[in-house]
Formats: structure tokens, sequence, C-alpha cells
């Protein structure tokens, strides 16, 4: 075409060569024959017969290698070489290999992102210390709420969630969270099923969770960046001493940050923030409860067992099964939705933690005390008074005579 349009304007072909930088015969041939495919003819290769054999090993596992893809084409009569085939595989990868993502914006107070990534801190004694950053970004404004945690156990997950809001003044629409087992359990009939717990703080909220594809961190873009931010940024080179003055101080240091120049937005973050804040949802009036929900049944010595020690409970709980709210070494223990008692855990196993007012009111129940001694009949398992053997029914003189008088008898009343 580039001829083609020098031609017109009145190029030689010398000149049309020298701008092209091609051989002046080259040009020639096309003004006399534009038809590219006239003047190089494509050429057939060995290969075209076994395309499909190629495409359909690929397509089965894009892991298979030139080499293999070789010696199974030759047990098939291949006659080319091994550097045809390993030529055409690299060109297959390389454009399966190709994949365009589109990216999006999200409208203010719509969405944010949620992550955990793992940081470590080396101690005096040189051990390994792992602590774990939780962060929740606005997709709008980008901005960030952090803080490093020691566990990713589920209360704690939660708790990030409310503080979170709490920070941005206002819950989003939809949180996007990748495979964690904090969040997803799996697809039931075609349908994402999320933890139950994580879905009552959702309900509570008001924010509708979702879940990345499998092994497709670019759908979180938004979040994932910034953890190499945080990491390069503040953590690499930070003297921590504690877990409280870390948070403090990567939390004054997010809010500096907010008044950067976002690379993507070109805008400030905390202008946009602004501008997002009014699209949240608002809070609601009491915080979710985010401790473990354990049921236990109530012994007949009105005990409930956790973790290798008993708590007393009210004796007409007996035979029931009860709530334990549990979180921080402090347990709540629930008849449906009334509060019985509050307990400290113990840090050691064995103990029996009780108050003297339930004790008082066993003892106090007259109506438990009556059935449990003796106010009532009972015979079960009672010997009853027989009649012996060797005593006669009635109580009878006996008079022993000898036998004489009996045959003296006999004869008389033949």
């Amino acid at each position: 075409m580039d001829i083609m349009v020098l031609h017109r304007q009145g190029l030689s072909q010398r000149k049309i060569a020298r701008r092209l930088g091609i051989s002046r015969n080259t040009v020639k041939k096309f003004l006399q024959n534009p038809d590219p495919k006239a003047v190089y003819p494509v050429r057939k290769s060995l290969l075209d017969g076994y395309e499909g054999n190629i495409h359909a090993w690929l397509e089965e596992d894009c892991d298979y290698n030139a080499t293999w893809i070789y010696d199974h084409l030759v047990k098939m009569g291949f006659p080319g070489s091994y550097e045809i085939v390993k030529r055409r595989v690299r060109e297959l990868k390389e454009k399966k290999g190709q994949i365009a993502y589109l990216r999006f914006e999200t409208e203010p107070g719509f969405q944010a992102q949620v992550d955990f990534g793992e940081f470590q801190v080396e101690q005096v004694d040189g051990i390994i210390r792992k602590l774990y950053l939780f962060a929740m970004i606005l997709g709008y404004s980008r901005k960030i709420y952090a803080e490093l945690i020691e566990t990713c156990n589920l209360p704690t997950f939660l708790d990030c969630h409310i503080r979170a809001f709490d920070h941005f003044g206002g819950v989003p629409d939809e949180i996007l969270y990748d495979r964690m087992k904090n969040v997803f359990i799996g697809r039931i009939t075609g349908k994402d099923q999320f933890n139950g717990t994580f879905m009552g703080v959702a309900i509570h909220y008001g924010f509708r969770p979702g879940v990345c594809p499998a092994y497709a961190a670019w759908v979180k873009g938004k979040v994932e960046r910034p953890y190499r931010f945080i990491r390069e940024g503040f953590w690499r080179g930070y003297g921590f001493t504690d877990l409280e003055r870390a948070n403090r101080d990567l939390k004054e240091w997010l809010c500096q940050k907010d008044e950067r120049i976002h690379g993507t937005t070109h805008e400030q973050v905390s202008v946009r923030y602004h501008r997002e804040r009014p699209h949240l949802n608002g809070l609601p009036p009491h915080p979710f409860d985010t401790s473990w929900r354990i049921y236990r049944n109530v012994h007949k010595d009105c005990m409930v067992r956790f973790e290798g020690n008993s708590y007393r409970v009210p004796h007409d709980l007996v035979g029931k099964q009860v709530l334990l709210r549990v979180k921080e070494r402090r347990m709540r223990i629930f008849d449906d939705d009334r509060m019985i008692v509050v307990y400290e855990i113990p840090e050691t196993r064995g103990n029996l933690i009780q108050e003297q007012r339930f004790y008082d009111a066993l003892k106090n129940d007259l109506e438990m005390n009556r059935r449990k001694y003796g106010g009532a009949k009972r015979t079960k398992g009672r010997a009853r008074q027989t009649l012996s053997p060797s005593k006669p029914e009635f109580d009878m003189d006996v008079e022993v005579r000898p036998l004489t008088v009996y045959d003296q008898a006999t004869e008389e009343g033949t």
C-alpha cells in the first residue's frame, strides 16, 4: 500500500525504494502486480496436516512442551524437524498468553475491596514473628483503611470491617473479596455460599458481598496494588516495637498519603473521598456482636463444659441447650435472647467457675428438693416384704401324737 501511495504521488521507483528502505526490484514487482500473493506466494508447511493435533494438545494442557509434541508427531509420521515444531508451539503459546484487561472505574460509594497480606518482624532473639495486614479500599476515591493484626480468625476479621466502616463514616453497597475461608464456603446449586456469621455482618451493615474468580487477582486490582504501596512505603525499614504503636503510625502515614495525587485518578485521594463520602450508606445504631457462637447442653450438675473448664448456670436450665458468646477471655451465656451470666475464662484448665447465687437458688427450690429427696412415692429399686416359707401364714398350736393313735383310728373306721 505504501508503494502504491508513493507511486501515485509521482515518486520514482528509486525514491520509493530509498524512502521505504527496500530493494528497487521489490518496488518494481509490486507496481507491476499489486497483489502481494502473486509476488510472494504462500508456501505450504510440513505442519499443515498436524495443526489440529497441536491445537488439541495445547487446549488439553498448555504446559505440554515442544519436545513432547514433536515426539508424538514423529510417531504419527511427521517428516519435519524439531525446530519447525518448536517455533509453531511458541507462536501458539504466545497467542494463548495474550490476555487483555479492561480497566473499570466504580461509581462513588458503590464498591470497596478487601484483602489480607502477610508481614514479618524479626525479633531481637532472631525469631521471625508473623503479622497480617487487613486492608479495605474504596473503589472510587482510593481511600485506604489498613491495620496490622496478629491472627486471621473470624471475630478479628469482622472487627476489622467494623473499624473500617467507622473510619470511612459509612458502608459501600458492595465489597469484593477473594476466596478466603472466612468469607466464601463454595458454590452450591450454582450460587456462591458465604459463611453464616459473615452474612450476619453483611445484613446488619447492609452491603452485598462478592467473590473474585479463582486465580484472577486483576479483578481485585485496586486493593492488590496498595499492598506493595504500604510494604515499600511504610513497612520497609520501619522500627517495629509493638502492635499498638505500629497501627497508630500506619494510620498517620495513610492520612498523609491521602493528600497525594493518585496515579490513576490524577486527583487527590482526600478530594475524591469528600466527594464519595455522601454516597456511602449510613452506619447501624449498634455494632454487630462478632464473638464466637458456641452451643452447649446443661448437665444435671447445672454445669456447661468449655475448653476443659466447668461453668455453673441456673438449675432450671438443666437439659436445655444454651448459647456461649466467647471473645477475648470473656464468656457470656444466653438462654435464647436472655443473658444469664458473664464469666471470665481462666488461663488454665480443670477449673470450676460459678456464682453463689445459682447454688443458693437450687437450695431454696422446695419443689426441686421434694422431687429429689423422697417427697414422692417411689417403689422402683426397693425390696418388697414377702412370706417366709419356714413361717406359717397363721399361728397354730400343734399337738404331737404317736403313730399308734392313727393306726387305732383306722381300725375303728373300718
